[in-house]
């Protein structure tokens, strides 16, 4: 386990409580009822079995989620951070910790060999968010195409980003 950090499947309490978090203009963007399609993925157990973790800190406070999705040789990141706590530094701790998650639920084990090892985390990023793009980038992203995704009602730009696992 990431030190500092406890990931545990998503439950309904914790989807819930995502659900109603709430950013700052301009990250309001990020608000899970900003999109039908994201809010029902989110509230919805089947869809985020094996897909949404809880993210606690170290004295039981649920801090943020990731997501993961599986391609053939990736790894999709999503995540978010509790809206108090974006801006504060802890995303350059937040982010690691998730990546390690990711590689050992992964990592083929001992008694599954068959297992699916990722080669890269990827994931995407509304293109004005440059506070979350810097943070990845420290963490070993880079910047990948740009592309326009209909979200929240629109369309608006995308960035994908890369890195090896």
């Amino acid at each position: 386990m990431p030190p500092g950090y406890l990931f545990r499947q998503m439950d309904d309490a914790d989807a819930n409580r995502v659900a109603g978090w709430r950013y700052e203009p301009p990250y309001d963007f990020y608000d899970s009822d900003a999109d039908p399609e994201d809010l029902a993925e989110l509230l919805d157990p089947q869809s985020r079995e094996g897909v949404y973790f809880s993210v606690l800190d170290r004295r039981g406070d649920l801090v943020g989620f990731f997501q993961f999705e599986k391609g053939d040789e990736t790894v999709d990141v999503g995540l978010g951070l509790r809206p108090d706590l974006t801006g504060g530094g802890i995303g350059m701790g937040f982010c690691p910790a998730g990546l390690e998650f990711a590689r050992g639920r992964f990592a083929p084990r001992r008694f599954a060999p068959r297992r699916f090892a990722p080669r890269r985390f990827t994931l995407s990023v509304a293109a004005p968010n440059e506070r979350a793009i810097r943070v990845y980038e420290r963490v070993g992203f880079r910047r990948g195409e740009g592309f326009a995704q209909r979200t929240n009602g629109g369309e608006y730009p995308f960035l994908s980003m890369g890195r090896e696992a």
